[in-house]
């Protein structure tokens, strides 16, 4: 599965701007009075404007496997970089044969970098922005996660992650490419102590050699 875009809002539109350009690097591709949109490699990244809420996401990239220690070096004088709870910047996943490391941007979501080494991305290139090779997560809070996910396989045709994990309040949906991450509100985003929050967000995946819309928590955008 691949996420070719995900929707997201933001309560400080000119400063996520200034964060995802500035910062980050990443080309403004689209901008609107009420949104902006970004290339992340493969994927569009979209902030739209919310007037009434202040919404928390996470969501990843995916990077080249062999340039997690140089995306560190990189990313340390952007953004502010989180430790887990072995107070170390570099968390090892065994079971999905991955690394990833995380920081915050101007929201204070949750941002991640992985490199997954059952993919075939090793770079030979110095590691900036353009590094960047999709969206590979994006996190989706609801009270049901299996319900959830029994939906999404029914209505868009997606398939567990074979690696996991399937549990009642966290599940994960597609690929190394890219995922679904659809977890209860009683648990925190990892590696912080912030709970997961039911917010809109709305992505454009490729499965199945089809393109799919799919619209979380529409109930809670600002109209």
């Amino acid at each position: 599965m691949d996420i070719l875009e995900i929707e997201l809002q933001t309560c400080h539109l000119e400063e996520t701007e200034d964060f995802y350009s500035k910062q980050l690097g990443l080309e403004i591709i689209k901008r609107e009075k009420t949104s902006v949109s970004f290339q992340a490699g493969l994927s569009v990244l979209t902030f739209i404007k919310s007037i009434e809420i202040n919404p928390k996401y996470h969501f990843a990239f995916n990077i080249p496997q062999n340039k997690l220690d140089e995306a560190i070096i990189w990313i340390s004088n952007k953004a502010t970089l989180i430790k887990n709870n072995d107070n170390s910047l570099v968390t090892n996943f065994t079971n999905w044969n991955a690394k990833a490391i995380y920081f915050y941007d101007n929201n204070g979501n949750i941002i991640e970098f992985i490199a997954r080494f059952d993919l075939a991305n090793i770079s030979a290139k110095v590691f900036d922005s353009y590094s960047i090779q999709s969206i590979s997560e994006v996190g989706v809070v609801t009270d049901n996660p299996l319900i959830f996910a029994e939906t999404l396989l029914s209505e868009y045709q997606l398939v567990y992650f074979t690696k996991g994990p399937k549990t009642g309040d966290f599940v994960a949906l597609g690929d190394d490419n890219g995922l679904i991450i659809i977890s209860s509100p009683t648990r925190s985003w990892y590696p912080t102590k912030s709970l997961a929050e039911k917010h809109y967000f709305k992505m454009k995946i490729l499965s199945d050699h089809s393109e799919r819309l799919i619209v979380v928590n529409e109930k809670n955008a600002s109209s």
